[in-house]
């Protein structure tokens, strides 16, 4: 099984295939297809979206976890300068490893 099924079967095993349908934004059947691998088409799009919304990874500046998507956030957003903790952290980013939440 792919490391992202795995991660889209725990998602609803805590919470409901309604709700991390919903955080995917993918139709609830959709979700229960993909949940009984029966889905029709290419999972390309959605294994993509199960990892940026799922996957976690350990932040090198603030040793956190956080997810892809917070990591790509960070890593794109606008020079912050009005805290001086906020530009240390967005200077840290761009030249991390996981920018972009890889």
């Amino acid at each position: 099984m792919s490391d992202w099924l795995t991660l889209f079967k725990e998602a609803v095993a805590a919470s409901s295939i309604t709700r991390v349908a919903e955080q995917l934004g993918i139709s609830r059947t959709a979700a229960s297809l993909v949940l009984g691998e029966k889905y029709p088409a290419k999972t390309d799009k959605i294994a993509a979206k199960v990892l940026d919304v799922f996957a976690r990874l350990t932040c090198p500046h603030t040793n956190v976890e956080i997810s892809h998507a917070e990591c790509r956030a960070l890593s794109i957003s606008a020079v912050p300068t009005s805290s001086p903790q906020a530009m240390r952290h967005w200077r840290a980013c761009q030249s991390c490893p996981h920018k972009g939440g890889k």
